[in-house]
């Protein structure tokens, strides 16, 4: 019989929670086969089977937590598919022994235990252990002995106090994490959900990141009408030579890039008392699912010309909403970009991706009516751009240039597509 972990699964993740069981019990498994669908605070990982044999019993249902090295399940490696469960095999075997008429044996013993060591609520123990379970304030009857006549000895009485002991700092420790929150009860009719690891880890994330960086937020304006010209002229000629749309982000992604490279703070991060300023240039791009946020990065963004960052977004927003990312996606970005006007956000101020210290907003494009150069009043398609950057690092100044940068580039998008 062998023992179904959870494995060591990736650096910085320990903990997860059973999303979905892919075998059942009684179920025959080869050796690298999907057993679970773990679901972390990044994404989901399959466990895979290290042996092969049948799932004999599952030990962790669904939507349990669990840690690497807890023992989820066990399995026979000389079992057969569809072989009894060993829950089912317990309950036969108990059903057996309470059916079959007791030895003399037996009963004898049974009467001797009945007389010398069974308590007021029916249970059979030793003189030591019902000693020792006073000692340790355990009840007798919530330990499940190992003697298969019932007997519980000394030994039972101090694993149940061990186990006892285990589980009060587990709850302790999720208590300790969990938010100071109050449950608060409703006249009316409520529904409670509980929340899933990602959106839990999300939710702590975004509330350290506020409380440990000095954030601030910048706004500024920029005029679509050169981008939004350019595409229209170039968009047929860019799929046909490409297999990918001309999009916006490839603009906002080599406008960001090229700002980077003018202002390196916004690249950094900061470790101790020192600041990284990071040469290259990994830009995560946020990307909504079901789940929640994600920021998958596309990776070396400066290398890349439009169409590559364009085929880079689109794949990794497919891989993200059908759940697919890989840690090495989401890991390692050096800025962010962010774009709430897909859903019609017009103003926001997004919050940092920690530990990077600079965020790009992106919002809706809106007909607005604009003062010209020459004086005169045009109807423009407009953006808001809001950059959040933490303060420790960036200046006020900087921060503002940053996105001054930004806006120039925008708006004089040919050279930008011609430098790539």
């Amino acid at each position: 019989m062998q023992d179904i972990k959870i494995p060591e699964l990736a650096e910085s993740i320990t903990d997860g929670t059973i999303a979905e069981w892919l075998v059942k019990e009684g179920d025959k498994v080869e050796k690298g086969d999907p057993l679970i669908e773990l679901e972390t605070d990044k994404v989901n990982i399959e466990v895979n089977s290290e042996f092969a044999g049948v799932i004999t019993e599952i030990l962790t249902p669904e939507g349990e937590d669990v840690t690497v090295g807890d023992i989820v399940a066990k399995l026979d490696e000389n079992g057969e598919a569809g072989a009894t469960s060993s829950s089912e095999q317990k309950q036969e075997e108990t059903s057996a022994k309470e059916e079959a008429p007791a030895t003399k044996e037996e009963t004898k013993a049974s009467e001797t235990e009945q007389t010398e060591e069974t308590n007021a609520n029916g249970v059979i123990a030793s003189p030591a252990a019902r000693k020792r379970a006073r000692e340790l304030n355990i009840d007798l009857s919530t330990i499940a002995p190992v003697d298969p006549l019932g007997r519980v000895r000394p030994e039972d009485v101090e694993r149940a106090a061990q186990q006892q002991i285990e589980a009060a700092d587990k709850a302790k420790k999720q208590a300790d994490a969990a938010p100071k929150q109050e449950k608060t009860e409703f006249s009316k009719p409520v529904e409670r959900v509980k929340m899933t690891r990602r959106r839990q880890t999300i939710a702590k994330n975004l509330v350290n990141v506020q409380q440990e960086a000095a954030m601030l937020t910048t706004f500024n304006e920029i005029d679509m009408s050169a981008i939004m010209k350019l595409r229209a002229e170039r968009k047929d000629k860019f799929l046909e030579k490409n297999g990918v749309k001309l999009g916006f982000m490839s603009f906002f992604t080599k406008a960001v890039v090229g700002a980077l490279k003018e202002f390196p703070l916004l690249n950094a991060e900061i470790q101790g008392n020192e600041l990284v300023l990071k040469k290259f240039y990994d830009i995560g791009i946020a990307v909504s699912t079901e789940e929640g946020l994600v920021v998958p990065v596309v990776r070396d963004a400066d290398r890349l010309d439009f169409a590559g960052v364009e085929r880079e977004i689109m794949n990794l927003g497919t891989k993200a909403r059908e759940n697919k990312l890989a840690l090495s996606d989401l890991q390692g970005g050096t800025f962010s970009i962010t774009n709430g006007g897909i859903f019609g956000s017009m103003l926001s101020t997004p919050i940092l991706n920690a530990p990077q210290v600079g965020i790009l907003g992106m919002h809706n494009i809106v007909k607005r009516a604009v003062v010209m150069p020459d004086d005169t009043i045009e109807v423009r398609p407009m953006m808001y751009l809001a950059l959040s950057y933490d303060h420790r690092i960036v200046d006020g100044k900087e921060a503002v240039q940053f996105l001054v940068r930004i806006k120039q580039m925008l708006e004089d998008p040919y050279d930008l597509l011609l430098e790539g």
